[in-house]
């Protein structure tokens, strides 16, 4: 049974007030919420313009461009946002002219038809000087070195890793191929998969390095004839008990 301090209880109108009363103030907070977010993202957008117009240097450091950006009319509508935002929103637009100015540098660096996976940067470096990507890359000679090395670097692991795709879609190869090559049909059979590798341009990427396709192309072949044949296509594995 009920105590006798047990709370009455509200008459169904003045529930409904109640209820009408907290959903409003509710709402008047998301409205709340909304309107500081809009006009967070407002300040946002402003000094993202402003960074777009005033910073074009992505070696621009923030201590000396923010007293610049302050004589900026801009900066006032930007101050919802805390020294803390600032300083990110500007950290993130030097390094996307950092990167833009990177791929503008590995564009000059792929449309130069003298660039080989064997090229030195001292004989790339006088065809590339005057076109206007390689001065805005970087003042700096080692630094473009550095980034042209890279290139280079990228160039030949995606030939290495194209020429090792081309050599499991060879079709005349086999576990019995390294056998083949030792005895007296080895030259012949030697043709064959260098017929077939011509015929791809996965085949050619590599024939400013001989050695290494060579190399690539026999560890294959010792690879294959280690493992044996392969499974006949009927079998299937032992089912897990």
């Amino acid at each position: 049974s009920s105590g006798i301090n047990a709370e009455w209880p509200l008459r169904p109108g003045k529930k409904r007030e109640g209820e009408v009363a907290r959903k409003q103030v509710d709402q008047n907070r998301e409205w709340e919420r909304e309107r500081g977010a809009h006009a967070r993202e407002e300040a946002q957008q402003h000094f993202l313009a402003l960074l777009h117009d005033m910073v074009r240097d992505a070696d621009a450091s923030w201590r000396k461009t923010r007293k610049q950006l302050r004589d900026d009319s801009r900066w006032e509508l930007a101050a919802l946002l805390d020294a803390d935002q600032k300083e990110k929103l500007f950290l993130e637009h030097i390094d996307n002219l950092s990167n833009k100015r990177k791929r503008s540098f590995k564009r000059l660096l792929d449309e130069c038809e003298h660039v080989t996976l064997t090229s030195t940067w001292k004989e790339i470096r006088r065809k590339i000087k005057h076109d206007p990507r390689f001065s805005k890359f970087s003042e700096d000679d080692k630094e473009r070195e550095a980034e042209f090395s890279r290139h280079i670097k990228d160039r030949v692991s995606l030939a290495k890793s194209d020429f090792k795709q081309l050599l499991k879609e060879i079709k005349c190869v086999s576990h019995k191929s390294k056998e083949i090559l030792r005895g007296p049909n080895g030259d012949s059979h030697m043709r064959e998969i260098r017929q077939f590798l011509t015929n791809d341009k996965r085949g050619l990427v590599l024939d400013d390095l001989p050695e290494e396709r060579d190399r690539i192309l026999d560890d294959y072949l010792a690879e294959l004839e280690k493992f044996g044949p392969p499974p006949p296509p009927t079998a299937t594995r032992p089912s897990k008990r």
